[in-house]
């Protein structure tokens, strides 16, 4: 070229562009969405021996009680009975348990009526809907909850109950009665309003939960009727994440029945996810579901999985289920990493879950 001007000119605007970052700013949905399909996930288990795994788990452990925060329940607390039910095959009692320094818990006690040696317990965690626990617990005074039951196959604590276990029953925040006033949230989530708030407290929401699910297995663990050895935890939807959490950081869960809830969160957040319940800040720098399910291992955990369930994407499950099988296959447990794979939707199943939780709380093959 004769000029050479024109020429650094012309390198100048067609170069330049594709060796410097671009000028004009990403919306933050374009930037959360690239920066969750890159997030770190940098304390994945990668080792093959038990061992290696059992290191991993602490070390997992750790940091994930360190991102949570404080959530180890009361050591006392008074029982306050608000009303009993004397149904045909088992009582009800609607409780709130009462502690300085945290929230009161309400809680359905489900005891089976019949003879009177120790039985099992069972946490029963209900997931998010407007009856919070009632719905599990199949509470009949509540309008409204038989559609739910029915579409949703809802009140597997009532159903386990039938079956012979002592069932506690916790209603979590922002749910149920503990939620106050829905329509003072208008149009928007109470989940991500409540987990908003209490940050500014210094307080994780799934952390509160955390505790009140602890504080109702000690609660469960400390009635007479109960076998404190033989404890289990199941849950639906949030309830499934939240029966992960404990039996993953609560070895005294001995089996745990986690249903609808086998996805990632590095794949719900790259969509306008909002709920709050859910969220453990940084976790992605870390790990995801998986990692947390893997610290469950080798106790036996089944996942209840509906083929028709949308909230379930299938590439996901296969990933998760990747991972976790990693600290099951090292710890020599394979057998103990279930799936229940079911003709449905987003519901409990129950039935491979009874046959489990009978297995493992009943000695009964």
């Amino acid at each position: 070229m004769k000029n050479p001007i024109a020429f650094f000119f012309i390198l100048l605007v067609f170069v330049t562009p594709n060796l410097w970052p671009q000028d004009t700013p990403q919306p933050i949905d374009k930037q959360i969405q690239q920066e969750a399909k890159e997030a770190p996930l940098r304390m994945q288990f990668r080792g093959k021996t038990a061992d290696e795994c059992r290191r991993w788990q602490a070390e997992f452990a750790a940091k994930l009680r360190t991102l949570l925060g404080p959530f180890q329940p009361p050591k006392t607390w008074r029982t306050v009975v608000e009303r009993t039910v004397e149904l045909s095959d088992h009582r009800r009692q609607e409780i709130v348990l009462i502690a300085k320094g945290v929230p009161s818990l309400p809680m359905h006690l489900l005891i089976p009526k019949g003879k009177s040696e120790k039985r099992a317990g069972i946490v029963a965690v209900h997931g998010h809907g407007a009856f919070g626990h009632d719905v599990v617990a199949g509470r009949e005074l509540t309008p409204g909850m038989d559609d739910q039951i029915k579409k949703l196959n809802y009140d597997y604590g009532r159903q386990l109950v039938r079956h012979g276990y002592v069932v506690a029953v916790p209603c979590l925040t922002p749910f149920g009665r503990r939620l106050g006033d829905r329509k003072a949230y208008g149009s928007n989530d109470p989940c991500a309003v409540t987990f908003v708030r209490l940050q500014l407290l210094g307080k994780v929401l799934m952390a509160e939960n955390l505790r009140d699910i602890l504080w109702s297995l000690d609660f469960l663990a400390g009635q007479d009727g109960v076998d404190s050895d033989r404890l289990g935890c199941v849950g639906l939807s949030y309830g499934g994440r939240m029966t992960m959490l404990a039996a993953a950081l609560e070895p005294h869960i001995k089996v745990a029945v986690v249903s609808g809830a086998l996805n990632c969160l590095q794949e719900r957040i790259q969509g306008r996810y909002s709920c709050g319940a859910q969220i453990i800040p940084g976790l992605l720098q870390f790990g995801d579901v998986p990692e947390i399910a893997s610290l469950i291992a080798p106790r036996p955990c089944l996942w209840e999985i509906g083929n028709k369930d949308k909230l379930l994407p299938r590439d996901w499950q296969e990933l998760a289920l990747t991972r976790i099988a990693r600290a099951y296959a090292a710890l020599g447990a394979k057998e103990n990493l279930l799936v229940d794979r079911f003709e449905g939707g987003h519901q409990w199943h129950g039935t491979e879950a009874v046959r489990l939780l009978d297995k493992v709380l009943r000695n009964n093959p």
